[in-house]
């Protein structure tokens, strides 16, 4: 009795996994047409149906993958198709599946992911001109990005040296103006100094003309002036003309008078 129970059992457990694994399969099928029509809604809803039907139906997950891609919901796909070569053992699907995951990088400009994408690809299938190719592309655009980085950080340098040096040299035009107006500044000055010492002249001609001749006119340094020895000299002559005048006086007339008789 019990044996029959579990035969019964197991019989209702196969046909609901056999119905299961149809219906999936006809939603792959349904999902396949709609994608072919470019039906792209109608083709994502049936591959999803196919999958929570039997979720180990792994072509409807690679195709769903496929689906997002024309769809360019990159991000989707890329999930979809490692989904894809992470749940299976066959060679071929994860081929197929990390090819994909490389073209959808190189949408994204990824190119190094798409090189690590296409290398697994070419490790399950190495003899796929396509995959091949497509690695050799991502290698060289990979190589070109690199460069155009380069040159624009090279750019960006001299960029940075040139302004660098327009500054330097606007600083120096800065000091020498400043250096400039600073002498200008200086002999408009020294000018204005100047013409207000000679306005102060024209308006005061007595008083500049006695300070000329006070300045034409050394001082004596400790000593009598040539004017002053001049006078002292005529002075002391004076004095000893004087002099001699009495003493020549007295002579005269201390001498007798001779020719003149005695009484």
């Amino acid at each position: 009795m019990f044996r029959n129970y579990t035969c019964l059992f197991f019989i209702l457990f196969l046909t609901q996994v056999i119905s299961q694994e149809r219906d999936s399969n006809n939603y792959t099928y349904n999902g396949n047409k709609f994608s072919e029509k470019k039906v792209f809604d109608e083709a994502e809803m049936s591959y999803r149906k196919a999958i929570s039907s039997e979720p180990n139906n792994l072509k409807a997950l690679y195709n769903l993958g496929n689906t997002h891609y024309k769809e360019k919901d990159f991000d989707e796909a890329a999930q979809r198709f490692f989904q894809t070569q992470k749940e299976t053992d066959n060679k071929y699907q994860k081929h197929k599946a990390f090819h994909n995951m490389g073209n959808v990088y190189m949408q994204q400009k990824e190119y190094a992911k798409a090189i690590e994408a296409y290398k697994n690809a070419l490790r399950n299938d190495s003899t796929d001109d396509k995959t091949r190719y497509n690695y050799a592309l991502a290698k060289e655009l990979l190589e070109k990005e690199k460069q155009k980085q380069k040159d624009k950080e090279s750019k960006e340098d001299q960029k940075q040296e040139e302004e660098k040096k327009n500054n330097q040299e606007n600083d120096d035009k800065k000091d020498d103006g400043d250096s400039e107006n600073q002498d200008k500044k200086e002999k408009d000055d020294k000018k204005s100094k100047n013409e207000g010492d000679d306005n102060k002249k024209d308006k005061n001609p007595k008083k500049n003309q006695d300070s000329d001749s006070k300045k034409d006119s050394p001082k004596p340094k400790g000593g009598l002036s040539n004017q002053q020895m001049k006078n002292l000299l005529e002075a002391m002559n004076n004095q000893e003309k004087k002099v001699q005048d009495k003493v020549n006086a007295k002579k005269i007339k201390g001498v007798p008078v001779r020719g003149k008789k005695d009484w």
